[in-house]
């Protein structure tokens, strides 16, 4: 495998090489997900991609650090990054030497052996760095998803996801994933991309934009709206007319009982209502 484009560090890909020198990243790496988001789930841009088995080392305190290549550091150092497990921060960003690496490194990493950290930074090329890492907290997304908003909220929520269209190559496509999302819940993102007419990765990650504003949930297959997600459809869509039969009190029989209510259409509501229309 040939070597990887110098500073390429935001891609999100499928069995391809993390370009700042974790390896092969699976299809579950860290998105494109806010670092800090406010009300709206506004944030930043993750710089580095975490494999989800690196994240789970970062949770139980096994892994502490991750090398990369970069032209220039990608990360300060008091920033954070969401990821699957929560929030990353980074404590040190520093100039490393590969030569002087040790075993206890790669473990500490998240690697296997000192070979497998070698092997991982041949294929990418820059300057290698040490981040020393920890997990922060948890991530915001899952208390903001629950979190029903406000009428300035959905004016904010609807300003960003306008600028998001009014950005998107592809054109319009915030609402019109939310609303897929809504009536296609837990189905594969490959049909979703289909129905949507989109390239799939591209998709994902921009369904988790709306992630990092807390109106989607990731599901093992598919996605699922929050309530956050709902509710804000549910106060920005156009409200259908729903055409009320006002009820008909039902006639007296002969011996002074009355017919069965019914709201639904049954026989006697109907048998009313036709009465009504022959004389009028």
């Amino acid at each position: 495998m040939g070597h990887v484009r110098r500073g390429w560090s935001h891609r999100i890909c499928s069995g391809g090489v993390d370009p700042v020198g974790a390896g092969v990243v699976p299809s579950d790496v860290v998105g494109s997900a806010a670092a800090r988001p406010d009300s709206t789930g506004i944030g930043h841009t993750p710089s580095v991609l975490l494999p989800k088995a690196v994240c789970e080392g970062i949770a139980e305190g096994r892994v502490t650090q991750a090398f990369r290549r970069w032209d220039k550091p990608r990360v300060k150092v008091g920033g954070t990054q969401l990821t699957p497990v929560g929030t990353v921060a980074f404590d040190a960003v520093e100039p490393a030497d590969e030569s002087t690496l040790t075993e206890r490194d790669a473990e500490l990493a998240g690697l296997k052996n000192l070979a497998t950290l070698h092997k991982m930074l041949a294929r990418t090329e820059g300057d290698l760095y040490r981040i020393t890492l920890r997990l922060a907290g948890p991530d915001p997304r899952v208390a903001l998803r629950e979190l029903i908003p406000e009428p300035v909220e959905i004016e904010a929520l609807t300003a960003k996801m306008d600028r998001m269209d009014k950005g998107s190559p592809t054109g319009p496509w915030t609402r019109e994933v939310l609303r897929w999302i809504r009536d296609h819940p837990g189905i594969v993102s490959t049909e979703m991309a289909a129905a949507l007419d989109r390239e799939r990765w591209a998709l994902k990650t921009d369904v988790r934009r709306l992630k990092t504003l807390g109106l989607t949930i990731s599901l093992e297959v598919g996605y699922l709206l929050s309530p956050r997600g709902e509710a804000y459809l549910a106060a920005t869509e156009p409200k259908k007319r729903v055409r009320r039969s006002r009820a008909v009190a039902p006639a007296a029989g002969v011996d002074g009982s009355t017919a069965p209510k019914a709201t639904d259409g049954s026989a006697p509501v109907r048998k009313a209502r036709a009465r009504r229309t022959s004389t009028t």
